[in-house]
């Protein structure tokens, strides 16, 4: 019996009046395990509406009480992180340890959250002119909204809804329709751990959910994760319905490896971040840069030994390193851009287009894959795979290594893997590229700092998490107060600008 996916609106299941559905796959088996409600433009609204009745009485909540109920929702996620990780891979295909991986890098942010009570301290100036103090405030927006991708189901939305929540804002969360159980488990859990009704929604849905979102009037802020044509349009279409949007795109990460590098810890290293999840991680690295033909040569000769140690395996099998992509339209576009690179001229060293999984044939596996002799004017180079693919590009000169990822259309993260301090602290003040790893393949930054990329990586000028979360999701107010002496006491008229001489 497929069963149904229902939105979760003003603190309960709701069934939608679409009557569009769309499926939802079990990658290890390629079958449907469900089906998810799509919402019509009214069902967005209905959602909104929830948020905007909620948002009053949460954003007077004072900030220890709302940092409690997040407290009480990390202590509930991290009571039930099996149960949760679970439900991620049964829908997504990571593998569990992934996926709890995944959850936990989401409660790290809540964490964070449940600081704010200090993060919304505001500035306070005593006399900045005879008799006048200067201050301060952070407040909500009102309603806000996230729309996150399939392949972090469970850290994003709390990357966005965490902090936003924490601030005072109510939220509306549109998750990927290919693993939605586990958002609508998420937002059960913040109603659990105390957070009024409408405070946190969800509803599902395609571009009509997406577009009710981006052009409501209620809707103040808009944050969205995935595909940079689609953020793009995102962050057009919230900024011209004078929204605050932050929409962060695609990523094709390089890492730079220099002739003094450790090379086992980086073939190790470089094994994890182009292959786990499948490669489906904007913070992948799925590009490695090798400095000289000798250090190229041997990273090659390392690697290809390397492969074939790593096993695919279902989601549930705890010795697996990867599981299945999540669709089929996904594992078709992957083999599609390894094709594209055959034809292109890269040496495909590595072929994992025919590898099934006995006994899961029809699952959406794909073997890991390494090409060499990729060049910076091939399409397959130029585009983002997400998929279990790792390209060698040669660069003869540190210079040249430098420029690859700096010129690259995209620009989330960079790696350097080097024992010279020197060339690490060069490359890093000069890349053109908005997170780096410094002998660290995935350069996620911790949840009090920011996360964020650059040029068509991400359009809008704040960032995910840490204070630039805490700016994005509210407005400062300033206020510059005089209490006189005396109610006698009077000044007389002045035409000019003030100033605080």
């Amino acid at each position: 019996m497929v069963r149904d996916i229902r939105h979760f609106i003003d603190g309960a299941a709701f069934d939608g009046a679409s009557g569009r559905f769309g499926d939802v796959f079990d990658p290890n088996t390629g079958q449907v395990q469900a089906r998810v409600q799509l919402a019509t433009t009214a069902e967005v609204d209905r959602a909104v509406q929830a948020a905007q009745n909620a948002f009053d009485g949460w954003a007077s909540t004072n900030p220890q009480r709302r940092a409690r109920v997040m407290f009480d929702f990390k202590r509930l996620v991290e009571a039930r992180m099996d149960e949760l990780a679970e439900l991620l891979s049964s829908e997504h295909g990571k593998v569990i340890a992934d996926s709890r991986g995944d959850i936990q890098r989401g409660l790290e942010v809540i964490e964070f959250a449940c600081g704010i009570p200090h993060a919304l301290k505001g500035e306070y100036t005593q006399g900045a002119g005879p008799g006048i103090d200067v201050y301060s405030m952070r407040q909500p927006l009102g309603v806000v909204a996230g729309i996150t991708p399939f392949n972090f189901p469970g850290m994003i939305p709390m990357w966005m809804f965490g902090v936003a929540i924490a601030v005072g804002n109510t939220f509306v969360l549109k998750p990927s329709e290919r693993d939605p159980s586990l958002p609508v488990r998420l937002a059960e859990l913040m109603l659990e751990a105390g957070a009024p009704n409408g405070v946190l929604n969800v509803v599902h849905g395609d571009k009509t959910a997406v577009d009710a979102i981006l052009t409501h009037p209620l809707v103040h802020a808009v944050s969205f994760v995935g595909s940079s044509d689609i953020a793009h349009y995102v962050y057009q279409t919230g900024a011209a319905n004078h929204k605050r949007v932050q929409a962060m795109g695609g990523a094709k990460n390089h890492g730079i490896v220099l002739p003094d590098a450790d090379m086992a810890q980086v073939v190790k290293d470089l094994t994890g971040a182009a292959f786990g999840s499948a490669g489906e991680r904007c913070m992948a690295l799925p590009v490695v840069v090798p400095v000289g033909k000798k250090t190229a040569d041997e990273l090659r000769e390392r690697l290809v030994a390397e492969i074939p140690s790593l096993k695919v395996g279902v989601s549930t099998d705890s010795e697996a390193h990867y599981g299945p992509v999540v669709t089929q339209t996904h594992k078709d576009r992957v083999l599609g851009w390894i094709e594209k690179g055959v034809q292109e001229g890269a040496e495909l060293v590595v072929d994992g287009r025919d590898f099934s999984l006995q006994g899961h044939e029809k699952g959406y596996f794909i073997g890991p894959s390494l090409f060499d002799h990729v060049t910076a004017d091939m399409s397959a180079y130029r585009e983002e795979i997400f998929g279990p693919v790792l390209q060698i590009v040669r660069a003869e000169t540190f210079e040249e290594a430098l420029a690859l990822p700096s010129n690259h259309q995209y620009g989330n993260g960079v790696a350097i893997f080097t024992q010279n301090g020197r060339a690490a602290r060069d490359f890093a003040a000069r890349v053109n590229v908005g997170m780096v790893g410094i002998n660290v393949p995935i350069p996620v930054p911790v949840a009090y700092h920011t996360f964020g990329g650059w040029k068509r990586s991400a359009f809008g000028d704040i960032n995910q998490h840490g204070m630039e979360g805490v700016r994005f999701w509210t407005k400062t107010k300033t206020v510059t107060a005089r209490w006189p002496d005396s109610a006698l006491e009077h000044s007389d008229s002045s035409f000019v600008i003030p100033t605080m001489r």
